[in-house]
C-alpha cells in the first residue's frame, strides 16, 4: 500500500503493543471494582467478668421530708429561720400575730369564771333546798328543779373550760415549731404575709431529716420490673458530678403503678449514703441496677452479634431466643457459628455454649477493599 498513510511493520508492532498495554491497565484498574476483596475486622474471644443492669432515671430526695404548716390563720409576725437552716425538734421557726387569739383566750377565761359563779350559786340553792325539804317547806318537785339547775351550771362550766382549752391551743399554734431535727429545704412565706388555714393546711416550710441518708425514687419500666429485687446493688451518676459514680441499694419496689400514655412504670426506692452531703434534694440520678453478675466467663463483643456478611455468607439453620450468630475467622475464611448467649452489658455478651474457646478470632466488622482502593487512588492522584 502506497500513500501518505502507509505504516511500516515496525509501526504496526508498536501500535499493537500500545493497545495491549491499555487492555492490561484497564483490567488492573477495573477488576477491583467488579470483585472487591472482603476485609474483616476481628477481636478475640476472652474471659472476663460481666454485669447485666437495668437502667432507670430518678430523683434524689431526703428519706424523710416533713411539710410544716399552720392550723390557724393569721399574719406572719416573725421568721426565725431561712433556707438551709439546720433546726432542732421544738425550735421556734415562725410566729403569727397572736393579738386576736389572746383576746379570745381572755374572753374564754372570763366565761369560765362566770360559769364557776353560776355553779357556786346553783350548789348553794340545792343545799338550802335539801334542808328546807326536810322541814317541809320545799316540795320534792322544787328540789328536783334545784338539782337540775346545779347540773346545768356544772355542764356550762365544763363547756366554758373546753372553749378555754381550745382557745389556748389556738394561741399556742401561733408559734410554729420544728417537729424534727433537720434542714430547711424550702420556705414559702415572708414576714407580713397572711396565711389562711381553711380546708387545707397551708405549707410554711419543708424540712428534710438527715441529709446524710438520701433515697432515689427511680422509675422502672414494667418490662424490667420483674428483675428488680430488694437488696440489689445500684450505681448512679448525677449531672453535678459526671465523673463520680455513687453507690446505693434497692430497699423497696412499690406496688403502686403509674400509667402515662399507656406506659406503665413502677417506683423503685434506692437507699443512698451521703456522708459528705454532696448529693442535694431534687438532683436527677441516672441509675444502673445490677440484676445479674457472672465472674470469669467467655465473652464476645456485642458488635460481633450484629455483623452481617451479606446474602452469600454462610448462615446457621436456626436461631431462637437466647441464641446468636457470630462469624469465626479461620485461615482467612469466615465460618458462621450459632452460640447460646447469656447475660449482656453495653459492650460484651456472655457466650454460654457454642464450642468456642478463648483466643478465637470473631468478626466484629466486615467490608470490601473498594473503599481502600478508592482512597489509594485519590492519594496517588493528589500526589501527581
Amino acid at each position: 500500500m502506497k500513500g501518505p498513510f502507509r505504516l511500516s511493520r515496525r509501526s504496526w508492532w508498536l501500535l499493537g503493543a500500545a493497545v495491549l498495554a491499555c487492555v492490561v491497565v484497564a483490567v488492573v484498574w477495573i477488576a477491583p471494582w467488579r470483585s472487591p476483596a472482603v476485609v474483616y475486622q476481628t477481636a478475640p474471644l476472652r474471659y472476663a467478668d460481666i454485669t447485666e443492669t437495668v437502667s432507670a432515671n430518678g430523683t434524689l430526695n431526703p428519706v424523710t421530708v416533713v411539710n410544716v404548716g399552720t392550723q390557724v390563720s393569721g399574719t406572719v409576725q416573725a421568721i426565725n429561720v431561712d433556707f438551709n437552716s439546720r433546726v432542732k425538734a421544738g425550735e421556734v421557726l415562725l410566729r403569727l400575730d397572736p393579738t386576736l387569739f389572746k383576746a379570745q383566750v381572755a374572753q374564754s377565761r372570763a366565761a369560765v369564771q362566770s360559769a364557776e359563779a353560776n355553779l357556786f350559786l346553783a350548789q348553794a340553792n340545792e343545799s338550802r333546798g335539801r334542808t328546807m325539804q326536810k322541814d317541809g317547806y320545799v316540795t320534792k318537785a322544787d328540789l328536783d328543779q334545784l338539782v337540775a339547775a346545779r347540773k346545768a351550771a356544772a355542764a356550762q362550766l365544763a363547756v366554758a373550760k373546753a372553749q378555754l382549752q381550745h382557745d389556748e391551743a389556738n394561741l399556742s399554734y401561733t408559734v410554729i415549731r420544728s417537729p424534727i431535727d433537720g434542714v430547711i429545704i424550702n420556705r414559702v412565706v415572708d414576714v407580713g404575709q397572711t396565711v389562711a388555714a381553711s380546708f387545707q393546711t397551708p405549707t410554711l416550710f419543708q424540712i428534710g431529716q438527715n441529709l446524710k441518708k438520701m433515697q432515689i425514687d427511680a422509675t422502672v419500666d414494667e418490662a424490667d420490673i420483674g428483675q428488680i429485687k430488694t437488696g440489689e446493688r445500684a450505681r448512679f451518676t448525677v449531672d453535678a458530678f459526671p465523673d463520680k459514680r455513687f453507690m446505693g441499694a434497692v430497699t423497696q419496689v412499690r406496688l403502686n403503678p403509674t400509667t402515662v400514655q399507656n406506659v406503665v412504670t413502677y417506683d423503685v426506692v434506692i437507699q443512698v449514703d451521703n456522708p459528705e452531703e454532696k448529693l442535694l434534694p431534687g438532683m436527677t440520678a441516672y441509675v444502673d441496677i445490677v440484676v445479674k453478675e457472672h465472674k470469669h466467663v467467655l465473652v464476645v463483643p456485642n458488635a460481633a452479634l450484629r455483623v452481617s456478611l451479606g446474602p452469600g455468607a454462610p448462615k446457621p439453620q436456626a436461631q431462637g431466643a437466647g441464641q446468636g450468630v457470630i462469624y469465626v475467622l479461620e485461615e482467612g475464611k469466615s465460618r458462621a457459628v450459632t452460640v447460646r448467649t447469656g447475660i449482656s452489658d453495653s459492650r460484651n455478651t456472655e457466650v454460654a455454649a457454642g464450642g468456642l474457646k478463648a483466643g478465637d478470632e470473631v468478626v466484629v466488622a466486615a467490608g470490601t477493599g473498594r473503599t481502600a482502593t478508592t482512597r489509594s487512588r485519590s492519594m496517588f492522584r493528589a500526589r501527581q
